[in-house]
């Protein structure tokens, strides 16, 4: 069974940032870089790989950390979670409660 993950993709041709939500990492990849998503942002270009990923305990944790994230809207934010593990801890910690809550309402 494969775990949920939040993936951070990263094109030097565009310069940019992608943020996912997948089980399969190796093959939401292939895609992105093959244009299998002809409306998304990753279409600009072909050559993104994994800058970073973040296993989640469950999908609906993984959509809650994608959505945090993508608010952002930041590249140092993302930047800093890659070299600050201590943070995505924090906030992996942050998000189960909020998911807690929520269930419990």
């Amino acid at each position: 069974m494969f775990m949920p993950v939040v993936y951070i993709l990263y094109s030097e041709a565009a310069d940019r940032y992608y943020v996912g939500e997948t089980a399969h990492l190796e093959g939401r990849l292939a895609q992105h870089n093959s244009g299998f998503y002809k409306s998304a942002s990753t279409k600009v270009a072909i050559d993104w790989f994994v800058y970073f990923s973040i296993e989640c305990k469950d999908r609906q944790q993984a959509l809650k950390l994608e959505g945090f994230i993508k608010r952002q809207k930041s590249r140092k934010f993302i930047e800093k979670l890659k070299v600050d593990s201590e943070m995505v801890d924090a906030l992996l910690k942050r998000l189960s409660l909020v998911l807690i809550l929520v269930d419990t309402i």
